[in-house]
């Protein structure tokens, strides 16, 4: 009996040591002046995943300039992941980023900017999210749900289907059975 309780005690040490690292997503501000509007109270209840990269060159993972495609047509999300899990916060989350784009929930809503926080993960339709990038994603989803009352976790794919397939090449059903679990 003596032995079960000292084991039963790493146990728990061991998933409070997994919890609270899993709490420190460092994130580096990358600010935009483009593709947001500054609000107040807004209700965020839905975060979308995304994908993106810069189509203009080889240099296709190159953060700066996926950053000026955005400022082209005036739009952004809330956060980045780069290729190494590195989160970059492009719009604050009181502001409302324009990464969704004519859309609509699966309860019929449309206006998905207002009501949500945008992320987007840097890969391409050849490539799939690195390994750093979900987990980094698994994190920031989870840190966004305990700040927030999530009602959904969707695709870009999921609220524009004839005119969005991201995020590319991912594991949607095992990235959402585990946000399930993350809470």
């Amino acid at each position: 009996m003596k032995l079960i309780m000292p084991f039963k005690l790493f146990f728990a040490l061991c998933l409070f040591s997994t919890i609270y690292s899993f709490g420190q997503l460092k994130i580096e501000d990358l600010k935009v002046n483009y593709g947001y509007r500054i609000t107040q109270n807004r209700n965020v209840e839905v975060i979308i995943v995304h994908s993106t990269y810069n189509i203009q060159n080889d240099d296709k993972y190159n953060i700066d300039l996926v950053l000026k495609q955005f400022k082209l047509y005036k739009v952004s999300s809330h956060y980045i992941i780069d290729r190494e899990g590195i989160v970059y916060r492009l719009v604050d989350e009181k502001n409302i980023a324009f990464h969704a784009g004519k859309s609509r929930l699966p309860d019929g809503r449309t206006g998905v900017n207002q009501l949500s926080i945008g992320i987007e993960l840097i890969n391409s339709h050849t490539d799939s999210p690195t390994e750093l990038q979900i987990q980094t994603l698994l994190k920031l989803v989870t840190e966004i749900k305990n700040r927030y009352k999530i009602k959904y976790v969707l695709r870009h794919s999921d609220i524009a289907p004839t005119r969005k397939t991201d995020p590319w090449n991912m594991n949607w059903e095992d990235f959402i059975t585990k946000t399930s679990i993350m809470k």
